[in-house]
């Protein structure tokens, strides 16, 4: 009978879904969300903005958290019926063609219960920064800001882009991006290290392969300042108009600010904020996330010093992108590869992420 053709594998998708629904306490979201209602309803909500935008921010995002459980339960459901009840082929293509769709959605869920980490719940904050590689490496950094836009486009995220400084040539030197979702930092961390591109150059004559490089930064959001002292004699803050392509300025005031922490050459620009005061503070919140990360990120490597096990977590190539020859992208960490580069730079980087993700868990699990 047709209908056995896909019950084994229902009955391992419910067994997943099952151990997700486990982890995820779907009655403690419902509790947090009622809790999180009765806060937004109060009638003096918004005598506090920022507080209001919180609430109703983390509302939004654990009733999505919510929706997206119980309609892949719904889903199940209606799947077990088309399964005992398929009698023909077209029938049994429709369950077949549910099934793959319930295994990404799941799979995807199942990744989701591996962001564990401190800070995984929290939004992200992206910076993408130019390296080796001349015009071929802002331009480069430039294809990746569109990269990782489309896929936040593609979930529905929404992004604020906080900082852009732009090339004399093509691309971009640097680019800072917010993205504010549920485990946006979580997600997005496992993105973090050093890009490859390998192509024919379009900005050369002699058409020979051109390597050129990018950073990726991932850092989360920090809802309060972080307790990291900062003297002010450590700092250097210069002032400046908002630039846009080609170094056109696109205000009248000198609104953006660019932070400089000197012991560690670390530099915050901030720009999309309308005041200069605004934009200092957000830099100043970037920048003490950073300093509180670099500090934990020693702690950690001495700890493995004294230990005796030296050990790079992220090499120099996590990632390299083919665009001649074989056209392939391909993660030097997971060995997660896709042979259609264009499909990536679009944004279809689910793959990628959740093969990191898995990645990083099995690494922390044997350390």
């Amino acid at each position: 009978m047709l209908e056995f053709d896909i019950s084994a594998d229902i009955q391992a998708l419910r067994s997943t879904f099952d151990d997700i629904q486990a982890v995820v306490d779907v009655e403690a979201l419902r509790a947090e969300i009622a809790r999180l209602s009765e806060e937004a309803g109060a009638p003096d909500l918004w005598d506090d903005v920022e507080k209001a935008q919180k609430v109703t921010s983390a509302l939004s995002h654990r009733q999505a958290e919510l929706k997206r459980v119980t309609e892949v339960e719904r889903r199940l459901d209606v799947l077990v019926e088309l399964a005992v009840e398929m009698d023909d082929e077209e029938s049994a293509d429709e369950a077949r063609k549910e099934l793959a769709q319930l295994e990404d959605v799941i799979g995807q869920l199942e990744v989701q219960t591996l962001l564990d980490g401190e800070y995984d719940e929290r939004s992200a904050v992206v910076t993408i920064r130019s390296g080796a590689g001349g015009d071929d490496a802002t331009d480069f950094a430039d294809m990746l800001l569109r990269m990782y836009l489309r896929w936040a486009e593609r979930h529905k995220y929404p992004v604020k882009i906080m900082d852009t400084s732009y090339a004399e040539g093509a691309g971009i030197k640097s680019a800072t991006f917010q993205v504010d979702a549920p485990y946006a930092y979580g997600t997005l961390s496992v993105e973090a290290g050093t890009h490859r591109l390998a192509r024919i150059s379009p900005f050369g004559s002699a058409d020979k392969r051109q390597t050129s490089f990018a950073a990726v930064e991932v850092i989360p959001v920090m809802e309060e300042a972080v307790e990291v002292d900062v003297p002010e004699n450590d700092i250097r803050v210069d002032v400046f108009r908002s630039s846009g392509p080609g170094g056109q300025s696109v205000n009248t005031t000198d609104s953006a600010v660019r932070i400089t922490h000197i012991p560690t050459g670390i530099v915050v620009s901030m720009q999309n904020e309308k005041s200069q005061i605004q934009n200092r503070a957000a830099a100043m919140r970037v920048l003490q996330t950073r300093l509180m990360l670099l500090q934990r990120e020693e702690e950690a490597a001495k700890k493995k010093e004294l230990a005796g096990t030296i050990t790079a977590s992220w090499g120099d190539q996590m990632r390299s992108y083919f665009l001649y020859g074989q056209q392939l992208v391909k993660d030097l960490r997971t060995g997660h590869e896709v042979g259609n580069p264009s499909t990536v730079f679009d944004g279809d980087l689910d793959g990628f992420i959740a093969a990191g993700i898995r990645w990083r868990k099995r690494k922390d699990d044997d350390d």
